[in-house]
C-alpha cells in the first residue's frame, strides 16, 4: 500500500474553551487538522485526525484536557445534576454479593456494602458461618482505582488465587493468599492478561495462561522459583490472534486447553487435553472441526456445547480414558427453535440454559442427556447457571429481568430445594413495570425482536422520550436484564427498547453470521428499522429518541448516526471501535477481524469502506446530539478511535448540538471497579439525556 501525507495545518493554536461576551453556550474547541491520505487498493482514504492516534504525544494531551473542559462546561450547566445523583445513589448503592465459589466447605466470594467504593473478597465458613475479609482493594490505592476478584480457589479451600487491577486495565497482577491465616504467598504473576490460573493439588506450583505478544501461553510455575524460569508446556506456533483458556478436572488429574479465535462463534475451535498423570504433554482432542467447542469437566468425562454440525449448538461427551472420535457420545441433541445458552456439568447432572425467542429456560439432565426437570423462573428474563461443582449437589443460578433486580439462588440438584444467596434490594416497584416483546420487519424483510419497557398502562403517544440500546456483535446474545437506569428512565415516564439485531447469537449461529464480515450492514439496517418502526407506531418521534450503545455497540450506534442522522435527537457512544480502516492495527484488535473483517484485502476493504462511521461523516450535515466515553485505562478498543471521531463531528455538524468526548483518565473498557467513579459517568450519560430529550430529574 503506498502512502501519500498531504499537509494542511490550520493556521491558530487549538483553543481553548471559552465563553463567548454575548451569552450562549460554550463551543468546542478547534482541533488542527493534518490529512494523511492513504492509498488502500487504488482508493485515496484522508484522514485529517491521524495525529490524535498518538496518545501520549504532549499535543493530544493538551487536546484531551481541552475537550475535558469543554465537556464539563455543558455537563455541568444542566440543571438538576444534585437531583439526579441521589436519584442514581438509590439505585446503585446497595450491598451487593457475588455467587460463591465453594471449596471444602468454605464460601469465597465478592461484598460491597453499599457504602463502598469497591467489593472485598471475603470468606465464610459454611453456608452460615462466621465470615473473614481476606483482600479489601480500598486499602491498596489512595484514589479508590484498584479493583480484586477472585481468580481461583485450591479444592481443599486453602489458597485463593485472586487478581488486582488498576483502573480499567485488561491486564491485571495475580497474587496468592493463605486462606487459614490471611497471609500473601511471596509469589505473584507481574502485570498481564491472564485467562486461567489453576493451583496444583499438590500445591507445589500453579498452572496458567497468559496472553504475552507472541500468543497466548500456557506455563508452569513452581512455588518459591523465580518468574523466568517457569516452563512453557503449550502454545508455540499458536498466533496472536488465537486465545487460549483452561479447564480443569476437579481431581486436578485431567487438563483442557481450549484455544479460540476470540471473536464470535463462527471459529474452528481446537481443544488439547494433558493427562498430568502421565507426565506427558498436550495431546490434541479436536484439531480439524468448523465449530466452536466449550465446557467442563464431570469427573473423567469432558462435556462439551459445541456448534459442530449444530447452529444451535448441543453437547457432547467424551470420556477421557478412551477418547477415540467413535466413542463420543451426544448426550443432548440440538434444537430447531432453541438456542443452548450455556452448560455446566454439576451435582453428577448437567445444568443447560436454553433460549426460544430471546427468554431463556433453565433445566436439568442426567448425565446421559434424560431431562431431570425444569426450574420454574418468575417471569420474562434472563436465568443463568453460575457455580458449581461435578461432585456437589450445591449449585447456584441466577435471575433477572427488566423489572425484577438480579437474584442468585442456592439449588440443589437432587432434591429442587433452592433458597435466595442474595438479592439486590432496590428501590424499584416491579410490578409498575410493563415489558413486551414485540417483532418488525427490516429493510430486508427479515422478522427481528425487540422488547419495549414502559410503565403499566402507558399508551403511545408519540412524544415519550424513548431510549434505544442494541449491540448485534460477535453473537453475543442479548436477553433481558436489570439496568437500574432503564428502571429510572421508565418511572420518570420514558420507554426503554432493546433490539435483538443479527450479528447477536440470539437465534444461533445463522443470526450472528447475518450480520457479520460482509452482512455487518444488516445489523445496522435492523437497528435503523427499529427506530423507524418506534416512530411509526407513536412511541415517540425523532426528536425525542435517543440510542446507547458500548463496544461493538458503540461502531453500532455511531453508523445508525452517520447513516440516518435525521433519525435522532442524541447519541451515547461507549468505548468504540470508529475507524474500520485502521482498527486492527491497535492494541489487542487483530482478531477482530473475524468478525469484520480485515480492511488489508480488497475484498473486505470495499464492505468496510462502505460503513466506517469515521469515514461517514459529512461537513454541513445535521447531526444528532453526540457523547463520546473513553479513556486511558481502555487497554482493550483503542481510545483513539473516539479521539478521532469527536473531532471529526465537532467539525462537521451544524445541527448546533453538542458533540463532547467524556475522556477519562482511570476507566476502562469495562470501568475502572469502583462505584464512584462509575456514578460519575453515569451521572453525566443521563444529564446529557435528560438535557437533550427533555426531561427533569
Amino acid at each position: 500500500m503506498q502512502i501519500w501525507v498531504i499537509r494542511r495545518v490550520i493556521v491558530g493554536v487549538v483553543l481553548a474553551v471559552v465563553h463567548a461576551v454575548a451569552a450562549g453556550p460554550p463551543r468546542p474547541p478547534v482541533t488542527r487538522i493534518e490529512v494523511v491520505t492513504d492509498r488502500m487498493h487504488g482508493v485515496d482514504i484522508p484522514d485529517p485526525y491521524r495525529w490524535l492516534e498518538d496518545q501520549q504525544s504532549p499535543e493530544t494531551r493538551t487536546w484531551i484536557t481541552e475537550q475535558n473542559s469543554y465537556t464539563r462546561a455543558i455537563l455541568d450547566a444542566i440543571p438538576g445534576r444534585d437531583r439526579l445523583r441521589a436519584q442514581l445513589e438509590r439505585l446503585y448503592r446497595v450491598d451487593f454479593q457475588s455467587p460463591p465459589t465453594v471449596r471444602n466447605g468454605r464460601y469465597f466470594f465478592m461484598r460491597r456494602s453499599a457504602k463502598q467504593d469497591q467489593a472485598v473478597i471475603v470468606v465464610r465458613e459454611g453456608a452460615d458461618g462466621p465470615e473473614r475479609v481476606l483482600v479489601d482493594p480500598m486499602k491498596l490505592s489512595p484514589d479508590g482505582s484498584v479493583s480484586a476478584r477472585i481468580m481461583n480457589v485450591t479444592p481443599d479451600g486453602r489458597i485463593l488465587a485472586w487478581a488486582k487491577r488498576k483502573g480499567g486495565e485488561d491486564e491485571a497482577e495475580v497474587s496468592f493468599l493463605d486462606a487459614d491465616t490471611g497471609q500473601a504467598l511471596a509469589d505473584r504473576l507481574p502485570r498481564g492478561v491472564y485467562y486461567s490460573v489453576f493451583v496444583l493439588p499438590d500445591k507445589s506450583g500453579f498452572l496458567y495462561s497468559r496472553r504475552r505478544a507472541e500468543g497466548t501461553r500456557v506455563l508452569e510455575h513452581r512455588f518459591g522459583a523465580p518468574i523466568d524460569e517457569d516452563r512453557e508446556l503449550f502454545g508455540a506456533g499458536i498466533p496472536d490472534e488465537k486465545l487460549t483458556w483452561l479447564q480443569f478436572s476437579e481431581d486436578g488429574r485431567f487438563v483442557a486447553a481450549f484455544v479460540n479465535d476470540g471473536a464470535g462463534l463462527d471459529v474452528r475451535s481446537r481443544v488439547y487435553i494433558l493427562d498430568r498423570s502421565a507426565r506427558g504433554e498436550f495431546q490434541p482432542l479436536i484439531t480439524d472441526l468448523p465449530a466452536s467447542f466449550d465446557g467442563g469437566f464431570g469427573g473423567h468425562t469432558l462435556y462439551l456445547r459445541t456448534t459442530w454440525d449444530a447452529p444451535n449448538r448441543r453437547v457432547l461427551a467424551i470420556d477421557l480414558e478412551n477418547p477415540a472420535r467413535e466413542k463420543w457420545r451426544e448426550v443432548i441433541p440440538s434444537s430447531a427453535d432453541s438456542v443452548i445458552m450455556g452448560m455446566i456439568p454439576a451435582g453428577h447432572r448437567l445444568l443447560v440454559s436454553f433460549l426460544h425467542n430471546v427468554s431463556t429456560r433453565l433445566a436439568v439432565f442426567g448425565p446421559d442427556g434424560k431431562p431431570v426437570r425444569d426450574i420454574s423462573l418468575p417471569t420474562l428474563g434472563s436465568g443463568y447457571f453460575v457455580r458449581g461443582t461435578w461432585e456437589s449437589d450445591e449449585v447456584f443460578y441466577g435471575f433477572e429481568s427488566f423489572a425484577q433486580p438480579g437474584t442468585v439462588y442456592r439449588y440443589d440438584v437432587t432434591t429442587a430445594k433452592q433458597s435466595v444467596w442474595h438479592k439486590l434490594n432496590l428501590p424499584v416497584d416491579s410490578n409498575a413495570i410493563a415489558t413486551t416483546q414485540v417483532w418488525f420487519a427490516s429493510k430486508d424483510g427479515t422478522r427481528v425482536p425487540m422488547f419495549v419497557v414502559a410503565k403499566k398502562g402507558a399508551k403511545p403517544d408519540g412524544n415519550r422520550p424513548l431510549l434505544l440500546t442494541g449491540y448485534g456483535g460477535y453473537g453475543s446474545i442479548e436477553t433481558p436484564w436489570f439496568d437500574p437506569v432503564a428502571a429510572m428512565w421508565v418511572d420518570k415516564g420514558g420507554i426503554y427498547a432493546m433490539a435483538n439485531i443479527r450479528g447477536g447469537g440470539e437465534f444461533g449461529e445463522k443470526w450472528h453470521r447475518d450480520g457479520m464480515l460482509e452482512n455487518k450492514q444488516k445489523s445496522f439496517d435492523d437497528f435503523i428499522a427499529v427506530a423507524e418502526w418506534l416512530i411509526a407506531n407513536k412511541y415517540t418521534r425523532a426528536s425525542r429518541l435517543a440510542i446507547e450503545g458500548g463496544s461493538n455497540g458503540g461502531m453500532l450506534v455511531a453508523a445508525a448516526a452517520t447513516q440516518r442522522p435525521d433519525l435522532f435527537r442524541a447519541v451515547i457512544c461507549q468505548n468504540p471501535h470508529l475507524d474500520m480502516l485502521r482498527y486492527h492495527k491497535f492494541l489487542k484488535a487483530a482478531p477482530w477481524v473475524k468478525e469484520y473483517g480485515n480492511p488489508d484485502v480488497p475484498a473486505e476493504f470495499e464492505y468496510l469502506r462502505k460503513y466506517s462511521p469515521y469515514h461517514h461523516v459529512r461537513d454541513g450535515v445535521r447531526y444528532p446530539a453526540m457523547l463520546f466515553t473513553t479513556g486511558d485505562g481502555d487497554t482493550r478498543v483503542a481510545p483513539l478511535h473516539a479521539r478521532k471521531m469527536a473531532a471529526r463531528m465537532q467539525a462537521a455538524s451544524r445541527s448546533g448540538l453538542p458533540v463532547l468526548l467524556r475522556y477519562d483518565l482511570i476507566a476502562g473498557h469495562s470501568g475502572s471497579g469502583a462505584l464512584s467513579h462509575f456514578l460519575d459517568q453515569k451521572i453525566d450519560e443521563m444529564a446529557f439525556l435528560y438535557a437533550q430529550l427533555g426531561l427533569t430529574p
